[in-house]
């Protein structure tokens, strides 16, 4: 019973379609309002969907000078492990590197490999197209989430967050299964655990050694958040409305970063772009960081409102929403791939 309670009022850890519910109505009154059911595809005219769901991240890095992002390229399942190798070479990819879908989000079936084994274990099971990305070795991954009004040369920055990736910390004694169990986020990911790190699970962690259980830095992940907002100043929105502004008309989202620190960041140096999440990003920042429930509504209500008003000034533009019936199919089609997607990460381990 006191377990059911916990649950009940960690309201943080509550699925997605329960958290959002008591809300869906003001999302509906802008589908009303603005008598299209796909509204906010007008949001951000160069990402497919608006960035909502199903996006391919092709797409986003096309609109990025090629300095703010990794090194990358992108595999098809047909191709020979050995000529994935000899795209390593022409792009200056070493070991480790991360691999990650071409379409994909929450963190899923993105791995960090350490060698050509590690590899081929992924390229074997891996039936969609993926990307190659070097691993960024910057100590601090930060999120930004930004909005612009398309009538505006300057926008705003909502949410900056520090985002460590869950991990546990060894004590000498423990194996990694009872150092999950003890952590209170990895606790409710025991299963999912288990699996990706079966190999280790029953050995025992070195006194002080971090161990990294996801390299995904997402909420649904268990990573933690620490707030920034009192970093957030005009240095790093002028970054910001520079680097949205330059032909990518990117006017709502939020961005995932690698950074030397906050301070360079907002010098526009030793940072690159991860990727970046359209109308479909989570103002993630109310997680971990002291909102009630009732703020954490505030803050979502805040956003979509931003979101309806950027979709409609556009819309007005000429770019029109999509019809009921293509959103509809490419819905349909995105939560199945999704669907398959959490099948083939469970199996690869």
């Amino acid at each position: 019973m006191k377990k059911t309670f916990e649950r009940i009022r960690n309201w943080e850890a509550w699925p997605f379609s329960i958290l959002y519910a008591p809300i869906a109505i003001f999302w509906l009154w802008y589908i009303i309002k603005s008598k299209a059911v796909w509204f906010f595809t007008s949001s951000n005219p160069k990402i497919t969907f608006g960035g909502l769901e199903g996006e391919p991240k092709k797409e986003m890095y096309e609109l990025l000078p090629k300095n703010m992002y990794p090194p990358t390229f992108y595999v098809l399942p047909s191709e020979e492990v050995s000529a994935i190798e000899q795209k390593l070479l022409l792009n200056n990819i070493t070991y480790p590197f991360i691999v990650k879908p071409e379409i994909g989000e929450q963190g899923i079936l993105l791995r960090k490999i350490n060698n050509v084994k590690e590899l081929q274990h992924y390229h074997q099971l891996m039936p969609w197209e993926y990307i190659v990305q070097q691993l960024v070795t910057y100590p601090m991954e930060v999120s930004v989430f930004y909005i612009r009004h398309p009538e505006d040369t300057k926008g705003i920055v909502t949410g900056f967050l520090h985002k460590i990736p869950l991990q546990v910390i060894g004590n000498g004694t423990d194996t990694l299964e009872a150092l999950i169990l003890k952590h209170p986020k990895g606790n409710n990911l025991i299963t999912t655990l288990s699996k990706k790190h079966r190999d280790s699970w029953t050995q025992v962690i070195p006194a002080g050694e971090k161990y990294l259980l996801s390299y995904a830095a997402n909420h649904n992940r268990g990573a933690q958040f620490i707030d920034l907002k009192n970093e957030i100043d005009d240095s790093l929105v002028t970054l910001f409305d520079g680097i949205s502004s330059t032909g990518n008309e990117f006017y709502y989202g939020r961005y995932d970063i690698m950074c030397n620190s906050t301070q360079d960041l907002k010098a526009g140096k030793n940072f690159v772009i991860l990727e970046y999440n359209g109308c479909g990003a989570e103002p993630n920042h109310f997680y971990d960081t002291g909102y009630t429930l009732l703020g954490a509504y505030k803050e979502i209500l805040k956003h979509w409102k931003a979101l309806y008003e950027i979709s409609k000034y556009n819309s007005r533009l000429g770019i029109k929403p999509w019809p009921f019936r293509k959103g509809r199919n490419f819905l349909s089609e995105s939560r199945k791939l999704k669907k398959t997607m959490k099948a083939i990460d469970l199996q690869i381990g």
